[in-house]
């Protein structure tokens, strides 16, 4: 990748230094007679002068902003690319092991535990492509634009008791792997299923960059700006600080070690900032770094703002 982007960024530099190495050489060649310099310059002189100047100021800038552009839309590709690759994978690995179980099944007769076990492991496989199809989908309708803001009031704690549930039942993790830390209850406005949706991708990213033991802990908090805080922490691989910006983009995947061990298509963070917004909050990602685990923040609008707006 940084070869590919490599090039492009390095023509542009060398273009930008050879049109301003022009630039300065025509300008010495306008002033070649001292002369008018002792003299004063004409009219002509400075207008050569103000318009050449603008003009190579001009391409100069055209120059940089569309080399920017390429190694952006460079990179964007790339980062398809992982996409359509990881979507693959995504589908044909459980495909393949359902396949492998239902033509077990259909050539022999195992007995009623093995039986249970593909059965387990075929639901599993059917939950991954499930689970993958609705992230697509989800990305695909995370910027549709709707007129207003969502009015519905939503109870943070039943929700989050749910997502976590099952989260828990999912990936078979313990009772004490997830803590809910409740400072009151709190009641925020949004869209319930679009806020299950940014719960569940942030706990499951939780789990995803975790190492085992798994440590999660969701805090709700609220603040004083008439704002509910919900921070979902865990004890994981942390983020590097330049990156902590870049993990809400379309299709990005942090360090190159990540995307070749952990599964996911790079759309987890993008469907959750795109969620988030559409609730009138935000989203915020904090790390000390590698291997110092992560924490998400989402801000949300309190559910009593409800009574000092108009219906």
């Amino acid at each position: 990748m940084r070869r590919s982007v490599g090039i492009p960024l390095a023509l542009g530099i060398g273009l930008a230094i050879l049109v301003l190495a022009l630039a300065v050489g025509w300008q010495i060649l306008v002033l070649d007679d001292p002369r008018p310099l002792t003299q004063g310059l004409s009219t002509r002189d400075w207008v050569m002068l103000i318009l050449g100047g603008i003009f190579f100021a001009l391409v100069l800038a055209g120059l940089v902003a569309l080399s920017a552009w390429l190694v952006r839309e460079m990179r964007l590709n790339q980062r398809q690319r992982a996409f359509l690759d990881a979507v693959t994978h995504e589908m044909r690995t459980p495909l393949a092991s359902l396949r492998l179980y239902l033509d077990t099944l259909g050539r022999h007769d195992p007995d009623p535990e093995q039986r249970r076990a593909f059965l387990g492991r075929m639901q599993r496989d059917v939950d991954r492509l499930d689970h993958t199809v609705e992230q697509v989908l989800h990305a695909a309708r995370a910027e549709e634009h709707r007129r207003g803001l969502p009015r519905e009031q939503v109870l943070l704690i039943p929700l989050l008791d749910e997502c976590i549930e099952e989260l828990r039942s999912r990936h078979e993790l313990p009772a004490s792997a997830v803590q809910l830390d409740v400072r009151s209850s709190a009641a925020v406005r949004g869209n319930r299923a679009e806020l299950a949706v940014v719960f569940r991708n942030l706990l499951e990213n939780a789990v995803q960059y975790s190492d085992a033991p798994v440590e999660i802990r969701v805090r709700v908090s609220p603040k004083g700006d008439d704002r509910v805080d919900v921070a979902i922490s865990d004890r994981g691989i942390g983020i590097p600080a330049q990156e902590l910006r870049k993990i809400f983009q379309r299709f990005y995947r942090t360090g190159r070690d990540v995307q070749r061990t952990a599964v996911g298509l790079g759309l987890g963070l993008f469907i959750v900032r795109s969620l988030v917004r559409r609730q009138g909050g935000r989203v915020v990602a904090r790390s000390e770094g590698s291997g110092a685990g992560s924490r998400f923040v989402v801000t949300l609008r309190a559910a009593s703002e409800l009574a000092a707006e108009p219906a």
